[in-house]
């Protein structure tokens, strides 16, 4: 770590705060270009057509502008961020053991071995911009559901990457879906055959260390006939007085009579720049479940999205922000209806404390031809006190009049009665805030493993601490 870069003294707030004394075996010159690009590609001894992709996808980053219809991304500086930094010479260890001891360290603070081993059915591990390590129950294994690090996907099962790979989401999708076409590097690669239920939740958990780094991951899922998966993805880093870049991209296939669910519980660091794009292809007869939550960042945009193509298809997705001073969650989610008698709902449920700023920004759009869609949204925003602030921009196109839309919004201010009620039974203020808050998200966090919403709970515990009073 540069002597110029600082680790601000955040006591309680944000405990993931912690800087690993961890130096990257390689780390990629400042700054995005096409030497940069080939860079990457060669240490990762990639076939040519994958260079071809990333080069093209570079052009097609350059050619487009910083987008200005959501949060502010000017302070964003992309001739200082650090594109790819590789953090050990050994990829997809399936031991903890063989995991380099200083990289280890990390996450047993953080908790993954142990949640490995009494409530998930595989973890994969990244740090920086490489997964370290990932691992799935043998049983799963002898089934044919394949877990593994996206680059072992690509090195062997190529055909089947192939045929999934930037199908959901192309380099052309929006200017940081070809960024991150350009320099992508880590996630996850599965793959659930016919009929195969993963009873147990896979989980991949995110972890930026080095300063000034950008995070590239990019994770496919494909569920095939009949099957059915829950992938939770967990993210934190350091906070620094530079700020850091997270950039990911999630395609997910949900074949025809399949379940999925992908959750995500991101708590990054004050000083992140959080844009990303998740997108699911649903089919007939499938269903698809987003839970997207978002603590921490900077700046996050991120609208989960499901695409909806066969007859049956359904679609929910769950969201929840929190925005503390300094921070803007602009999050929601897009339904898109393109086949008859699909169904779907957003529910987006945002906390706005101090001078943070929240945003719900969602779409529905049901294409001519698609009868009889049923679809409902309902975005409720909780203000902490007088300087926080939330928008709300739905936006609605509906093309065939057989559709059923509703859409309901509320904005609301903690209440002073019922805090003073719940302290006349004996809860401090602080207490009694977070109580009401955790009612509040309640409609999703019940959605939640139970260890999660438990974790999540604390989490806006943590942020909530000092609000009122």
């Amino acid at each position: 770590m540069s002597d110029n870069i600082l680790i601000e003294d955040i006591g309680n707030e944000y405990k993931y705060g912690f800087v690993d004394e961890v130096k990257p075996v390689w780390k990629a010159e400042k700054g995005l270009s096409r030497r940069v690009v080939e860079a990457i590609s060669y240490h990762k001894d990639e076939p040519a057509w994958m260079l071809e992709f990333r080069l093209r996808a570079l052009e097609i980053y350059q050619s487009k502008p910083v987008p200005t219809w959501g949060a502010d991304l000017s302070g964003l500086n992309m001739d200082e961020i650090y594109f790819y930094a590789k953090p050990t010479e050994k990829r997809d260890a399936r031991s903890w053991d063989e995991v380099p001891e200083e990289i280890r360290r990390t996450y047993e603070k953080l908790g993954i071995p142990e949640a490995e081993r009494k409530v998930l059915a595989g973890v994969g591990a990244q740090y920086d911009s490489e997964m370290v390590y990932h691992q799935i129950r043998e049983e799963l294994r002898r089934l044919g559901v394949i877990f593994v690090s996206i680059e072992e996907g690509l090195k062997h099962h190529e055909d089947l990457f192939r045929e999934y790979f930037a199908t959901v989401v192309p380099p052309e999708d929006n200017k940081y879906a070809a960024l991150n076409s350009a320099v992508w590097s880590g996630g996850s690669f599965v793959y659930v055959p016919k009929g195969v239920k993963v009873e147990l939740p896979l989980q991949a958990y995110f972890r930026v260390n080095t300063a000034e780094l950008g995070q590239f991951e990019r994770t496919i899922i494909v569920v095939d006939e009949g099957a059915e998966v829950h992938y939770i993805e967990g993210c934190t880093a350091p906070t620094y007085t530079t700020d850091s870049f997270h950039s990911g991209v999630i395609e997910i296939v949900v074949n025809q009579g399949a379940k999925s669910r992908y959750t995500t519980i991101q708590n990054w660091s004050h000083n992140m720049y959080n844009l990303v794009t998740q997108r699911a292809l649903v089919k007939k007869d499938a269903y698809h479940m987003w839970l997207d939550g978002n603590l921490g960042s900077k700046v996050t945009m991120k609208y989960p999205s499901s695409y909806l193509v066969e007859e049956g298809a359904r679609s929910d997705i769950l969201s929840i922000a929190f925005a503390n001073t300094g921070q803007h969650q602009d999050a929601g989610g897009k339904l898109i209806f393109a086949a008859s008698h699909t169904g779907g709902s957003i529910v987006s449920k945002s906390i706005s404390k101090g001078s943070g700023r929240s945003s719900y920004r969602g779409l529905i759009k049901v294409y001519e031809g698609a009868k009889h869609v049923k679809v409902n949204v309902e975005c409720d925003a909780l203000l902490i006190n007088e300087e926080s602030r939330t928008d709300t921009y739905p936006y609605m196109e509906i093309e065939d009049d057989t559709a059923t839309v509703g859409h309901e919004a509320t904005v609301s201010r903690l209440n002073d009665e019922q805090i003073f009620y719940l302290q006349s039974r004996g809860l401090p203020e602080d207490e009694a805030a977070a109580l009401i808050v955790r009612g509040f998200i309640e409609p999703v966090a019940k959605e939640l493993p139970l260890e999660y919403a438990v974790e999540l709970n604390r989490l806006i515990e943590l942020e909530m601490e000092g609000s009122v009073g």
